[in-house]
């Protein structure tokens, strides 16, 4: 394939998929393609991924691990104690950390965007450390401090639950988005904290409500790593006109996420759906957000995925779809990776 254009991605799920199968007695060998996952370095080569946020998240059902996530199950939704899940968040860490010490030539830790484009330059993927949901945080923030020195420059105050910090939103289908609960005292803490420390704050999975109490809390753009446009999809998870409008403000950025549920109109888990249907989303954010204000997070290994995607080597098949909309070229490589880059810490 010519012209492949390079993918810095806002947001994947695969370390967690990767700390699972070794907890199932199965560990994946990350420098090998393997089907049972959306990214690996290979796969990511050919694809034209170059790095993103690795999200390191923490499921409710922490002895029930399963490759395969049902969101219509209350129990993946359970509450989890700060505990359980900083001992597994640093376990992914450490997974994480030794990935990158173990292919040294294929992987590199960064924590701006200086050592990003180093990382690239050198033919090595670039993993940012994310956090999806801060469970793990305790509300002193020592956790916080701690994490933010191994390479955390990403968080995301809740995931679809609630937490200390917050409340998440559903994944169901609300043509009128309810606004639900926003942040909990000790949520407006955890934002100034992250501010003060240059970790970026992520709206992804936050209510309505939590989405406003940030915005007129944060001194930072407002962030969307993987959320598309409700007014396409009315998904809760995904974000109204007005939201767009405050992020745009704000010179802020939405990443693109790839989860068919999140893309179509009627909210179905249906991997038929089509490639022109992320061409509507990025069309409706492009109208909102303009060209330095749209990303990809795809949300690969976290994900139920078009089928016409398949997993990270389809990102230059929705590249393809971009130039047939007549995206030029610059506005694709804004879109790719240059607008994560202006976005993360530099």
């Amino acid at each position: 394939m010519t012209d492949i254009f390079p993918v810095f991605d806002g947001h994947n799920d695969t370390i967690l998929k990767l700390e699972i199968a070794a907890r199932l007695g199965s560990p994946v060998d990350f420098s090998k393609s393997n089907p049972m996952h959306d990214l690996d370095v290979p796969r990511a080569r050919a694809g034209g991924f170059v790095g993103g946020l690795f999200a390191m998240f923490t499921p409710s059902n922490l002895d029930q691990f399963d490759h395969k996530f049902d969101p219509s199950d209350p129990a993946n939704f359970d509450v989890v104690d700060q505990a359980s899940a900083l001992d597994f968040t640093l376990s992914m860490f450490a997974r994480m950390r030794r990935l990158a010490r173990q292919f040294p030539n294929d992987l590199s830790i960064c924590d701006n965007a200086l050592s990003i484009r180093a990382a690239i330059a050198t033919d090595r993927i670039a993993i940012v450390p994310h956090i999806e949901g801060a469970e793990c945080i305790d509300t002193d923030f020592y956790a916080l401090e701690i994490l933010h020195a191994a390479g955390l420059r990403s968080l995301g105050p809740v995931w679809s639950r609630h937490n200390a910090f917050g409340h998440g939103a559903p994944m169901t289908l609300q043509t009128e988005l309810d606004p639900g609960k926003g942040l909990s005292p000790k949520g407006f803490e955890l934002i100034h904290a992250c501010d003060q420390l240059g970790i970026m704050i992520d709206l992804s999975h936050l209510t309505e409500a939590g989405f406003w109490d940030v915005a007129k809390t944060t001194t930072r753009p407002l962030i969307a790593t993987h959320s598309n446009a409700h007014a396409i999809s009315p998904n809760a998870r995904n974000l109204t006109n007005r939201q767009l409008a405050a992020v745009a403000e704000s010179k802020g950025v939405v990443g693109l996420n790839f989860h068919v549920q999140f893309l179509r109109a009627d909210c179905k888990m249906d991997k038929s759906t089509p490639i022109t249907e992320m061409i509507r989303h990025l069309d409706h954010l492009l109208g909102f957000l303009g060209e330095d204000g749209v990303a990809i997070g795809s949300d690969f290994d976290g994900c139920v995925l078009p089928a016409e995607i398949g997993d990270v080597t389809g990102l230059q098949k929705l590249i393809t779809a971009m130039k047939h909309a007549q995206y030029g070229d610059r506005l694709i490589t804004k879109i790719c990776s240059e607008n994560w880059l202006r976005a993360l810490p530099q």
